[in-house]
């Protein structure tokens, strides 16, 4: 998905540390071209209890995505969920997220940022209220669903909030402060959901990771309709209503069967399915060529991609997405239920990747990229596919007997390459980008990286569950997950090898890294 993340190069373009399950780059505010700036409202201490509320919310979600991960195994147990509800009760929240993340940064333009942020984050806490009083499997996916969409509509309006609320001379602080507070989250979200689940408090299980979510969301509620104030965009461009529908259903069609696929015996219609998304993502292209040149409000802005380094930029995150929701899920499933650890052991043997991540993105962001460019990323590839085959080997070398502190050496190293790769990584594909399209641009990269983790997710049912025996013995389970654990790993080594080489298309150094960016 850093205990210390770095503020971004350029006040337009928030670079993101990472969560432990995904990484989720904050979606600037979309600029119309010609239209003035939001004007900053007065400098007067409501602003900061805005900004409090508003990161408060982006951290919820955040923590969200890594407190469930940790837990799933315990789900898993209690609920009887099938190995497809485990994949949905991750990958439905990505999808949800990453459908509705561009429509609900222009409904906040059209309708007003401060509106939807106060329905996304009433509709999130809802949504989490039902997650932790679900009483299976199903319900439990149905809500987590509910949370991406509600998340959807309340990420988006963040930066967008604090942009209209900060004169220009603030915002860097501001950012600075927003990359803490998702480091935070990263961090604090496996930890914190190793704990509720092992308290067991008031003999509820895992549902306290998502009932915390309820007083912390209410809160924010009624002190957000009362501190953040109303703004929209100057010219707010229309909503794509079919667009929308058409993206959403292409990942439908491509990552249901895939999740469903291994359980059902990969049927003829699930093939089918996965073969006519393609060509639902086609007319979408032509949807879209065809609303740029009717009203001029596409749902995706395809003239980006003649740019080649943020054609290159989207290609990697996809990658990126896939390769992270295979290993998370896979890891996770490896430790709780293939060596049989406690959620709280597996919760903190992830600590020293977190820490890594932290401070490689501080010295990536900072130090390096404005040195070395375009190849501290390419080396953090490099890295994170050492750390894998180190793992790897001691996967195999220590076999069931493998220990906390012996994964300690492949995590960090991974970890360090994580952190090369993350902070910079939104800065350098939007360096060439105009600065028009900045918004769009930046929405579009998020959308896609979450695509990118749910298609992960949902090869998770090929790559790991399909290594795995449909009946096996108490004494063969451990082993079995051991070396579904260990072609995943190669499965992501691939993944990483791909965005290497895909990188070479990136800017050699990013033209605006260091610059104030425009306000």
């Amino acid at each position: 998905m850093p205990s210390s993340a770095p503020p971004p190069p350029a006040a337009s373009h928030l670079v993101p540390p990472t969560s432990s399950a995904s990484v989720r780059t904050p979606v600037a505010p979309v600029k119309t071209p010609g239209a003035p700036a939001p004007v900053a409202a007065p400098a007067d201490r409501r602003r900061w209890f805005a900004l409090a509320i508003v990161m408060t919310a982006a951290f919820m979600d955040l923590v969200d995505v890594t407190i469930v991960n940790i837990a799933i195994p315990s789900i898993t147990r209690e609920t009887g969920a099938s190995v497809s509800a485990i994949q949905w009760i991750t990958a439905g929240y990505a999808l949800a997220f990453a459908a509705g993340l561009i429509t609900g940064g222009r409904l906040g333009d059209i309708y007003g940022r401060k509106r939807l942020f106060l329905i996304g984050i009433g509709g999130f806490t809802l949504a989490s209220a039902l997650c932790g009083v679900a009483p299976n499997p199903e319900i439990l996916v149905a809500a987590r669903i509910l949370q991406g969409a509600t998340a959807a509509l309340m990420v988006p309006q963040v930066l967008s909030i604090v942009h209209a609320t900060f004169p220009a001379h603030e915002r860097g602080k501001v950012f600075g402060l927003f990359g803490a507070v998702v480091g935070l989250g990263a961090v604090s979200g496996p930890l914190l959901g190793a704990l509720l689940t092992e308290w067991d408090l008031f003999g509820l299980g895992w549902r306290p990771i998502f009932l915390i979510n309820l007083p912390v969301g209410i809160a924010g509620l009624i002190l957000g309709a009362k501190f953040i104030s109303e703004s929209k965009a100057p010219k707010a461009v229309r909503l794509d209503l079919p667009g929308v529908a058409l993206i959403t259903l292409a990942m439908l069609m491509l990552i249901y069967p895939l999740t469903r696929g291994h359980e059902l015996g990969w049927p003829l219609w699930g093939h089918l399915s996965m073969v006519g998304s393609l060509f639902v993502f086609a007319a979408l292209v032509i949807h879209q060529r065809h609303r740029a040149l009717t009203d001029g409000s596409p749902l995706i802005e395809l003239s980006l991609f003649r740019v080649k380094s943020f054609a290159a930029g989207i290609a990697v995150q996809l990658a990126f997405g896939v390769g992270l929701g295979i290993f998370f899920l896979v890891w996770t499933l490896y430790m709780q239920m293939g060596l049989g650890w406690s959620v709280l052991r597996a919760g903190v043997t992830g600590i020293p990747f977190s820490v890594a991540v932290s401070v490689a993105a501080g010295i990536s962001v900072q130090k390096l990229v404005p040195r070395f460019g375009r190849k501290v990323l390419q080396a953090g590839a490099l890295l994170m596919i050492a750390g894998l085959l180190i793992y790897l080997w001691e996967s195999e070398q220590y076999g069931m007997g493998i220990s906390s502190w012996q994964m300690a050496v492949p995590l960090v190293v991974m970890g360090a390459g994580m952190g090369l790769i993350v902070a910079p990584l939104t800065d350098t594909v939007l360096s060439e980008v105009p600065q028009e399209h900045a918004g769009s641009a930046s929405g579009l990269i998020n959308t896609v990286q979450q695509m990118g983790t749910a298609l992960g997710l949902g090869l998770v049912s090929v790559v790991f569950f399909g290594a795995i025996g449909d009946r096996l013995a108490p004494e063969a389970v451990g082993p079995a997950f051991a070396d579904a654990f260990q072609q995943s790993l190669w499965w992501v080594a691939g993944v990483l090898s791909v965005i290497f080489l895909v990188m070479f298309a990136l800017p050699a150094r990013p033209r605006n890294h260091g610059e104030s960016g425009p306000n």
